[in-house]
């Protein structure tokens, strides 16, 4: 099995698919364009994908992308995030005067970051980097990146666990090129996109059916769209698309939206009610 993830090998991302799928081989895409395309070209058979991050937010580009993508969401997968301080080896503390990570990541880390004097540079993710420190061979410079970052870039760990917030975590979803047959008495949940009509309280209305149809609204997000009009939403429901509540509540929300979009029924992670 391969399975594609944006960032450089070692990432957060890289982490999750060995959590998810210990024996995958992963590859790393430069853009989120990359490694949804990656499974669309037979390239790879999954792709993982963060989609939201309890300190940063969701993560906009993935949302935009997954409506278009013709990829369903099979699975999700949640990661604590624990940073780790790094550098080559001769590095310490009284040696560095730079540390590198992430433009979500170092704020991540302020706190460390002001104690220990050090002047914060940004790059396109956590393990690209890991990668350049361990390029540029220089004991004044460090990175902000995963435990597995360090490993595969031969970098000595000088402290773990450096992040503010301990409850930091993403949640991540596995994208396929098809649909996955599931029980429908399993414990799931499913993903969908809609557009509600020009018409008055049409976001009230198309939610109504879901309430008296006794469906638990996991997660309802908006998108604006040139006019800054909430015109698209992103939902996630717990239940089988094809039970007859559900099957029911589409069928009401049909009167109030257009353009429903199911992205994907899946299993709800055992990691959901640990976090």
């Amino acid at each position: 099995m391969k399975i594609s993830f944006q960032g450089a090998k070692g990432a957060y991302s890289d982490l999750a698919c060995r959590q998810l799928y210990p024996t995958a081989e992963t590859l790393p895409c430069l853009t989120f364009d990359d490694a949804f395309d990656a499974v669309k070209t037979d390239k790879t058979d999954l792709a993982v994908i963060p989609i939201d991050n309890t300190l940063a937010g969701r993560v906009a580009d993935v949302h935009h992308l997954l409506p278009i993508s013709g990829l369903h969401i099979v699975g999700e997968h949640f990661l604590p995030i624990h940073h780790c301080l790094m550098g080559v080896n001769g590095t310490t503390l009284d040696t560095l005067t730079h540390v590198h990570s992430h433009v979500h990541a170092l704020p991540q880390c302020r706190k460390f970051i002001r104690d220990n004097g050090l002047k914060s540079i940004i790059h396109a993710d956590t393990a690209g980097a890991a990668e350049e420190i361990a390029r540029l061979g220089n004991i004044t410079q460090g990175a902000i990146a995963s435990s597995l970052a360090a490993d595969i870039y031969d970098l000595q760990i000088l402290a773990e666990g450096i992040q503010d917030d301990n409850s930091n975590k993403t949640r991540f979803i596995v994208l396929s090129r098809t649909n996955i047959d599931i029980d429908i008495d399993q414990d799931v949940m499913t993903s969908f996109i809609f557009e509600v009509k020009n018409i008055p309280a049409a976001l009230y209305k198309a939610m109504g059916g879901f309430a008296t149809n006794g469906i638990n609204m996991m997660k309802l997000e908006s998108y604006v769209d040139e006019k800054f009009n909430a015109a698209r939403f992103y939902c996630e429901v717990a239940g089988h698309k094809n039970s007859p509540a559900f099957e029911r509540a589409i069928e009401e929300l049909s009167h109030f939206a257009k353009e429903i979009k199911i992205l994907g029924t899946y299993e709800i992670s055992p990691l959901r009610q640990k976090f």
